[in-house]
Parts: C-alpha cells; sequence; structure tokens
C-alpha cells in the first residue's frame, strides 16, 4: 500500500531525521521468503528519500508474532537503543500493528520510543505518532481506540477461521497439521503420496498374513521403508492399521 509521503512531511518538527527502519514478520516463512519484509524496506525508503530523511540503521524481526514484548524481539529492542544511543532520531516502520498486535503492548513500545527521546513513524497511521499530551486527551483515545479496534478485527478473523476449521472437520475435511501416514496436504485438502502408500499397502498386507507390530516393523526395516521420522514406532504402525490406510 502507497501512502502520500508529502502529506506527512508537516507532522515531523524536523527538516532532517537520522531513521531507524523498523519491519517484522509474524511466520518463518514470511521470513524464509522474505514475504513483507522487502515491502516494508522499499515503502520506508521511498518516505525517506521523498522528505529528505537520512536511514542510518535498519532492524528487523524476521520470524517473530507481534504478540511477543520487546523483550523477545532483538531488531525492536535495538531500534529503541539506537534512539537511548541518539545515533537515531526516530523509528520508522509501515503500521502500528508491525509494532505489536495487542492494543496494550502498542503503548508500552510507543512509550518507550518516546521515553527514548525518539520520534515513532507509522506510513500506514498518518506519519508521526504524536506522543501523550494532557491538554489533549482525545489525540490518546484516537489512537488507542484505533488500536483495540485493529486488534478487535485481527480476533474477528482468527474466530472465523477457527469456525471454518471446526466445520471442515465435521464434514471430514482437512484442516491443517502434519497429514497421515500414506497422505500430503495439497491444495487444501489430504491427497494420497504414492510412495508411502506402497508401505501403507505393505503394512496392512504383513497384518492380514498374521504378523505381529514388532514383526512388522523389522520387515519394514530389512525393505528399507522409513516412518516419516526415520524410525518405526509400534503405535505408529498400529495407527495406520487401524485406519485401513484411510486418511481419517
Amino acid at each position: 500500500m502507497l501512502h502520500n509521503f508529502q502529506v506527512m512531511r508537516h507532522l515531523i518538527p524536523c527538516l532532517s531525521l537520522r531513521v531507524a527502519e523498523y519491519v517484522r514478520v509474524s511466520t518463518d516463512r514470511q521470513a524464509r521468503d522474505g514475504w513483507g519484509l522487502e515491502a516494508q524496506r522499499d515503502e520506508i525508503r521511498r518516505w525517506a528519500k521523498a522528505n529528505g530523511h537520512r536511514i542510518v540503521s535498519c532492524y528487523a524481526d524476521e520470524g517473530i508474532s507481534g504478540s511477543n514484548g520487546i523483550d523477545a524481539r532483538e531488531g525492536l529492542f535495538d531500534a529503541i537503543a539506537a534512539l537511548k544511543a541518539g545515533s537515531a532520531d526516530a523509528v520508522v516502520f509501515t503500521s502500528l500493528d508491525r509494532l505489536a498486535r495487542k492494543m496494550t503492548e502498542q503503548e508500552g513500545i510507543l512509550g518507550e520510543i518516546w521515553s527514548a527521546g525518539g520520534i515513532a513513524v507509522s506510513l500506514g497511521d498518518g506519519g508521526e505518532v504524536l506522543e501523550d499530551d494532557p491538554d489533549d486527551p482525545m489525540r490518546t483515545a484516537i489512537r488507542q481506540m484505533r488500536g483495540v479496534f485493529a486488534q478487535l478485527e485481527r480476533g474477528l478473523i482468527r474466530q472465523r477461521m477457527r469456525k471454518g476449521k471446526q466445520a471442515k472437520a465435521a464434514e471430514g475435511g482437512y484442516t491443517g497439521g502434519a497429514p497421515p501416514f500414506g497422505y500430503r496436504g495439497g491444495n487444501g485438502d489430504l491427497v494420497p503420496d504414492p510412495f508411502q502408500r506402497t508401505v501403507v499397502d505393505r503394512i496392512l498386507a504383513l497384518h492380514r498374513d498374521g504378523r505381529s507390530l514388532r514383526s512388522i516393523i523389522q520387515v519394514l526395516k530389512a525393505e528399507g521403508h522409513n516412518a516419516k521420522r526415520g524410525q518405526w514406532h509400534p503405535t505408529s504402525v498400529a495407527r495406520i492399521i487401524r485406519r485401513g490406510g484411510r486418511s481419517r
């Protein structure tokens, strides 16, 4: 999402800021693939260039949930440390939810930035996040209400996803997690894995021949059939037999 950088310029009482760039993604997959990180960096750099500010340091929390406190987020901790050391004037991020998912944590982090003598700039929330003013209580109330409604929206999304999974599970659908042996996840459903299905058929055939669980495991090892985690266990073989090779 592009923001009107020129409109925000007058909100920052400084002609040229030394900027500490802060970006965050919440999952390990996003961190590995760079989903979101580069987009955030690009947006911050466009803003800095358009407004004559200089990025002096870059910090990231990769694969870290916004629900984690500052102590668990090294990138954010270091960005605030740069303010305290006087090497940066402002921490800039693309939106307040990059700081925190919960309004209470958001307020605590903003307080840390202001206590360090720094400026907080959220590109998606109008620019500078102004420090609380006892003569303007509406400023604080409006910011906090926005945080509350953003938290509510995320909660409603999680609720819909949870109910969707529950409905799918009630219909016998695949709702995530480790697929049973013989299947793999694909397009939101379970699909047979040809190699593993061969092993499942072998297990069922040995069971029909009257083999014990440990005897079946010995045959699988001798034939070079490995379990998902390398070693077979009687309970995992029993689970396959109990399902009869079915996915559920």
